[in-house]
């Protein structure tokens, strides 16, 4: 089984309109992205971007209580991921205005599905190129983009689950990691309900 660990980057989603959020979602998730948030003003996404950290944020520039622009900036205050701009707004100066302000990509309304996750991987690819997705331990090795792990001489499958759980893990080294988000890691948008699950995994791991 090969994952692409590029996928479980954690992306938040702005737009005001319910239909075309719900749209994006399902073409992310139909690819294997699943771990996504949205929300629908300026307010909501400066509050989701400090709780959630996302890796990656896809903005409409018209927005109820602001305009995308000044929101990527302050974002990129809070910390610095890549942006797209996923928005009808498709005259010349407010694309050179999204990029001279520091966007990784532009894509007009109405788009192709596959031209949004084209370009949605090719920023994840240059903005994350140097992450390591092969991780050393003491007697063993994680390879992420082959979801595998390197133990006692013999390479072992990690399942689904045991993926993101360890992925998650690697990328919070260092900070206390809760129940709730190792289920959200694994689960996704519905955690609630899988502590048993959850707790059953490292046991799983604990006997290979």
């Amino acid at each position: 089984m090969k994952l692409n660990y590029l996928k479980q980057k954690r992306i938040l989603l702005v737009d005001d309109e319910p239909q075309l959020l719900d749209m994006v979602v399902s073409i992310l998730k139909e690819e294997g992205f699943k771990n996504i948030r949205t929300a629908k003003n300026v307010k909501q996404a400066l509050a989701t971007a400090e709780e959630y950290s996302p890796e990656l944020a896809i903005l409409d520039v018209m927005l109820p209580d602001g305009d995308g622009f000044s929101l990527m900036e302050k974002l990129k205050t809070i910390a610095d991921y890549p942006i797209l701009f996923l928005t009808a707004r498709g005259e010349d100066e407010d694309k050179l205005k999204g990029l001279g302000h520091g966007a990784d990509d532009y894509i007009v309304k109405p788009f192709l599905p596959k031209e949004l996750i084209f370009r949605l991987t090719a920023i994840l690819r240059r903005s994350y190129k140097d992450d390591n997705p092969l991780v050393r331990l003491s007697d063993s090795e994680i390879d992420f983009e082959r979801a595998e792990v390197f133990k006692d001489g013999e390479y072992i499958a990690l399942t689904a689950k045991e993926h993101a759980l360890l992925l998650a893990l690697y990328r919070n080294t260092g900070r206390i990691v809760t129940i709730d988000a190792l289920c959200e890691a694994a689960w996704g948008d519905n955690p609630f309900g899988y502590e048993n699950s959850l707790m059953a995994h490292p046991s799983h791991s604990a006997k290979d």
